[in-house]
């Protein structure tokens, strides 16, 4: 699908001259294809179309063909509300439906995606919007689904990462469409060929084919067939629908380049809609959290971090780390005897002694204790010496006198005298 990509034409130089294809381009001793981008690239093959990555993560096709179907929906509703034009509409769910072709519903939120085509698609065909209105309006929408009074949106975190996370998803639709993102639609097709077969007064024929056309967005034709194709579908079921006859000796739509096992199958994808049960988009989504679930147990056991035989993540609740085939008498039996216990108490008690009689033995004939106490003694009487603030006045003459002594004469003496 990349279709703006440059693929590598050829190794080196030694292994053989390649051979060169139109707008080939030389870089050093490589050989590099053009880029090529036509609606053809679009058009996927048949391969990709029967084995999707959603059914390689193990969702099955009726889920995923309502999950597309559903996207579409909300891209056709937001740009209602979003008063874009129907060409943007179809070209938001076109892309939707080319991205989930390369990617699969399980690994890829399928709203972000959707509100990313809407924005993305604003731009493309002029008509831009904001992200912050895209994701108001998809707000809207999910309270409406949920029968819920809407209410207005918080611009909180919350907000700030879902915005991150819709610019991250359109990124990733831009890198995994190869930057192709021209979609040529068929609604002025219709109306060119419906002119050609002079049936353009016919406005109610031109409508049914129109809205036939719109609801085909909802379908993977798109990615299928050629617009021309598609668009002589619409005629050709909207002409049988209102009973309008159109040439067929040759068939009218021979002329355009449309054959007639092309129109039957579109007319086949298109009736299937209208067919199918409205399916509830929160069971769509728990569908998609068990997948993903069963995805993230199935690495971890590949890790090794989880046993086979552990249970799965989705049925922990009836799961007890404490084993039930042990009863609480073979719990009590298996613990161990007071005996041994007892002897390691009484080890560490006779150990904690004999530290307690080396720290009290003497050192120079001192005790540890007593020579502490001494110290300290010592500390509390040159503290007592020092005045004091809180002492009276009568002390504090004593203390004045003795210090004059102590200059004039300078003996212990007369310290002495004056006791």
């Amino acid at each position: 699908m990349a279709a703006g990509s440059m693929a590598a034409g050829a190794a080196s130089a030694g292994s053989g001259a390649p051979v060169p294809g139109p707008g080939a381009v030389l870089i050093g001793d490589r050989l590099y294809s053009g880029v090529l981008i036509t609606l053809e690239n679009c058009l996927l093959p048949e391969h990709t179309l029967r084995f999707t990555p959603s059914m390689s993560s193990g969702l099955d096709p009726d889920t995923e063909t309502e999950l597309r179907v559903t996207g579409c929906e909300l891209i056709q509703a937001a740009g209602i509300l979003l008063r874009l034009p129907q060409v943007a509409m179809a070209t938001g769910q076109v892309l939707f439906q080319r991205f989930f072709y390369t990617k699969s519903f399980v690994k890829h939120s399928m709203e972000h995606v959707s509100m990313a085509c809407v924005h993305l698609a604003s731009k493309i065909e002029e008509a831009p919007r904001r992200i912050r209105d895209v994701i108001n309006v998809f707000h809207r929408l999910r309270h409406l689904r949920e029968k819920k009074k809407p209410v207005p949106l918080i611009l909180d975190q919350e907000y700030v990462n879902l915005k991150n996370q819709i610019i991250k998803a359109e990124r990733r639709v831009l890198k995994e469409l190869g930057f192709c993102v021209h979609v040529k639609h068929p609604h002025k097709i219709i109306v060119m060929y419906l002119q050609v077969l002079e049936c353009e007064r016919n406005q109610h024929l031109v409508q049914t084919s129109w809205n036939y056309m719109n609801d085909s967005l909802r379908t993977d034709v798109f990615v299928r067939f050629q617009p021309e194709s598609i668009a002589c579908a619409c005629i050709y079921l909207a002409a049988r629908t209102l009973e309008i006859p159109l040439p067929n000796r040759p068939h009218w739509f021979l002329l355009f380049g449309a054959t007639e096992e092309e129109i039957q199958e579109i007319c086949l994808k298109i009736l299937q809609l209208y067919t199918r049960k409205k399916v509830d988009l929160s069971d769509l989504e728990s569908k998609i959290e068990k997948k993903k679930l069963a995805i993230e147990e199935a690495k971890a056991q590949a890790k090794g971090l989880v046993p086979e035989g552990a249970p799965g993540l989705d049925n922990t609740a009836g799961f007890s780390p404490i084993p039930k085939n042990e009863s609480p008498k073979e719990a009590k039996g298996n613990k161990p005897s007071p005996l041994p216990v007892q002897a390691m108490k009484n080890a560490k008690r006779k150990t904690e002694g004999a530290k307690r009689m080396s720290s009290n033995s003497p050192v120079n004939g001192v005790q540890k204790g007593r020579e502490s106490r001494s110290r300290s003694g010592s500390r509390d009487q040159s503290y007592s010496r020092s005045p004091s603030r809180s002492a009276s006045p009568k002390h504090r003459y004593a203390l004045c006198i003795r210090a004059s002594l102590r200059v004039s004469f300078g003996s212990r003496s007369a310290y002495g005298a004056v006791k």
